[in-house]
């Protein structure tokens, strides 16, 4: 399991993990470098993954691992496990001791998803709330 304080750096983050989450993230970690050329740094205490804007990420947590990515509900097809929820279209895969993903699928979803973020842009600026003093578009009929 990760410490409280935030790993400095990526390869710290994964020396802190223990056992089979360790090794889940070592496999998960090796196949997206390997797909897409991608920023990896640790971000809000897990690892993230960035190509015009994050990609996906990489969480360790104390039953499980968490396999994510901001257009996740875009890439369902490939990996049905992919379970929606968050902002930005966020969908992921809960990975626990004794469950896996093939690599080559790992690799297909991450460079789907970066083909995404090349055509439709960073995924968070699309959500970005209104601004204060910004007028909001009129809903009514004409």
């Amino acid at each position: 399991m990760q410490a409280s304080k935030p790993a400095a750096n990526p390869d710290a983050y994964v020396a802190s993990l223990l056992g089979w989450q360790r090794d889940c993230v070592e496999k998960l970690r090796a196949a997206a470098r390997a797909a897409a050329p991608l920023e990896e740094v640790v971000k809000w205490g897990h690892l993230v993954y960035l190509s015009n804007g994050p990609v996906l990420l990489i969480r360790a947590e104390q039953q499980r691992v968490l396999f994510g990515f901001w257009r996740g509900q875009r890439l369902q097809a490939i990996e049905p496990r992919l379970k929606p929820g968050g902002k930005y279209e966020m969908a992921t895969l809960e990975l626990r001791e004794g469950m896996a993903i093939p690599a080559a699928r790992v690799r297909r979803l991450v460079r789907e998803a970066v083909s995404l973020n090349e055509t439709c842009g960073d995924p968070t600026k699309d959500a970005l709330p209104v601004r204060a003093g910004t007028p909001k578009p009129s809903r009514t009929k004409p």
